[in-house]
């Protein structure tokens, strides 16, 4: 299936969005809930599987399905058509503040290789596959399971990543240790292993964690500041556990008897 050739902006700081612009007849397939507008003449229809195999029949659209139920995707996506006579856009928010980055796959070879998540909108034609992981330690210790995301064809993809994103080119046998939640995507050619920290003082003081993710070059690696499981578990930390309100910005806030002390420090007992 031929790709669409479309245009964009990515507009935004923190919490970034895309705009696309479709020409007559374009399309674009977004994940599911990631639409945020759209204009009048784009008609939207959820499909079985990536959406990039419509024409080919029930079993290429079950197997589609299939590579993203592995992924932990939905089943469906929603593709995007413009049927108005002239340009029109539609664009796809982030889910949460990071960075939106417009993937060239042409220019990367055709393929890319991505964490689950992290996939947010393409060209029509781009097609989402799985990508198993070599290693049974990676599977395990990765932070991201035995699969991930593979994107193929020669269109535009856009992935997301939290925080700030640095890209980095690895020469032949350049190694890079990072921690394992903070990989957004790398090219195949790239190979990517989990590596014991080696003290278990480290491991267990140190915050880290007892892996580091070890990439060896040549290839491009994208790395993202603030994983969203990260976010996630500070988030979970700050709530409150037991139930009732916290009085965030108060050193008094984290203490049981802090409502009866600030009312007595503010002189509500007159005798």
């Amino acid at each position: 299936m031929a790709m669409d050739v479309v245009d964009y902006e990515i507009k935004g700081s923190e919490m970034q969005f895309v705009e696309v612009e479709l020409d007559p007849g374009e399309a674009a397939i977004g994940e599911a809930g990631s639409m945020f507008f759209m204009d009048a003449g784009i008609s939207m229809d959820a499909v079985f599987g990536d959406g990039s195999n419509s024409g080919g029949g029930f079993l290429g659209k079950l197997l589609g399905a299939g590579k993203r139920l592995l992924t932990g995707e939905s089943l469906f996506t929603t593709v995007y058509t413009n049927h108005a006579p002239g340009k029109a856009r539609v664009a796809f928010a982030a889910p949460y503040p990071g960075k939106i980055i417009p993937m060239d796959l042409r220019q990367l070879g055709g393929t890319l290789i991505c964490q689950k998540d992290a996939f947010l909108c393409a060209a029509r034609g781009v097609s989402l596959g799985i990508a198993f992981q070599q290693r049974l330690s990676t599977g395990f210790f990765g932070g991201e399971g035995f699969i991930m995301e593979k994107l193929e064809g020669d269109g535009l993809a856009f992935v997301h990543a939290g925080g700030t994103v640095v890209r980095r080119t690895l020469q032949p046998g350049q190694t890079l240790l990072l921690d394992t939640g903070c990989l957004v995507a790398h090219t195949p050619n790239v190979n990517f292993e989990i590596q014991y920290v080696g003290k278990i003082k480290t491991a267990l003081f140190g915050g880290e964690g007892l892996f580091l993710a070890k990439l060896t070059g040549p290839g491009e690696v994208w790395l993202q500041s603030l994983p969203f499981s990260r976010l996630a578990s500070r988030i979970f930390a700050a709530a409150p556990q037991n139930g009732g309100g916290r009085e965030e910005g108060s050193v008094l806030g984290g203490f049981a008897g802090a409502g009866l002390l600030g009312g007595l420090i503010g002189g509500d007992n007159d005798d």
